[in-house]
This record gives structure tokens, sequence and C-alpha cells, in this order.
């Protein structure tokens, strides 16, 4: 069964106000967060919807509470993935499957990147495979929309913050039905 925008919708406002995960945001905040920092790298649409829905399999798949500390990787890089295939292009689809290997990939070829790991995501790196070796890096940054996961990986790494102003849901899933429409208008 594929999503539609309001069914997305519908799980935001179920299970949007979850706890992100031992962080100071929701799952929704951390959504929109991670949306208004796409737009304000200037992404476009595609982008702007996988950065939007990129966590959507936390709310698919609930683990509850912060399941890292339980030693449980979710899987959430592709629980969402079926729901969302007939609706959207690989240019969204892409970048949610690989955000969880870009964080792989980033620790490998920046040294810098992993300091700047919140906790869970150090506990959650553990749990996804660790660190790529320097080969598995390069396969990576070889894939089509590699480059694209690694801008979704370190605006999702910044979309934590407490309070930080942003357009409410109704103008990311206005981006996501922008997204959908012009898919199903060119019939991919």
């Amino acid at each position: 069964m594929a999503l539609s925008v309001s069914d997305i919708r519908s799980l935001f406002e179920q299970y949007g106000g979850i706890a992100y995960s031992g962080e100071p945001v929701t799952q929704l905040q951390h959504a929109l967060q991670s949306g208004v920092l796409a737009e304000e790298a200037g992404a476009n649409d595609e982008l702007v919807a996988a950065a939007f829905l990129h966590d959507l399999g936390h709310l698919l798949n609930l683990q509850g509470a912060t399941p890292t500390e339980r030693g449980i990787d979710d899987l959430h890089q592709y629980f969402a993935l079926p729901f969302l295939r007939a609706v959207l292009p690989d240019a969204v689809l892409e970048p949610i499957r690989l955000h969880v290997d870009a964080k792989r990939c980033l620790c490998a070829i920046d040294d810098a990147y992993f300091d700047q790991l919140s906790a869970d995501s150090v506990r959650s790196l553990q749990l996804q495979g660790g660190i790529f070796s320097r080969d598995e890096a390069e396969a990576f940054l070889e894939k089509p929309y590699a480059q694209d996961a690694l801008r979704l990986r370190k605006w999702d790494d910044r979309a934590k913050e407490e309070n930080r102003a942003t357009p409410d849901i109704d103008h990311y899933l206005a981006v996501v039905e922008r997204v959908m429409r012009k898919r199903a208008i060119a019939g991919v």
C-alpha cells in the first residue's frame, strides 16, 4: 500500500510527538528542522522531501524511546521505502535509503565528523555496521545519489535544536505533494 500525503500527515499527528531518540526534539521537530536545513541549503524539492521524510521509518516501525539503548537497530532507512516507492522518485527514496550509510562513510572520510555525533548517533553507528573501511567509503561515493545522501546526513545531524523555528508540517507536505504530482505526470 502506498502512503498518501494524508497518510503521512496522520503518521506525524499520531507519532510525531514521540521523542527523537534521546535528543531534545520530537520526531516531527526533527523532520521539520531537516526540511528547513535542506531549503536553506538551496536543495531542490526532491531533496527537501527526502530530508523531511528521511526518518519516517521510525513512525512506521515503532520501537519505543531510544531503541539503541536496548541494542536495537530499527532499520528505519528501509522501512518506509515500500510505502513510498509507488508515489515518489528515486531522487527522494535513494537519499533516504542511503542516509545511514552516509554517516558510516562520513566517519571514514572526515576526521572531525565522528566527534560531532550525538551519543545516540554513536550508539546507532555501531548497530548499523560501524565506520566504513576506505574501500567501502569509496564504493559508497560511487553510488547514484550518494552526494545527496551525504548532504541529507549532515542536515540530519544538525536537526536536533530545541525550539528552532521552522515552517509547519503543511509547508513540507506541500513539497511532498508537488514531488508526487510531478512523478505521476512523468509516469515514472
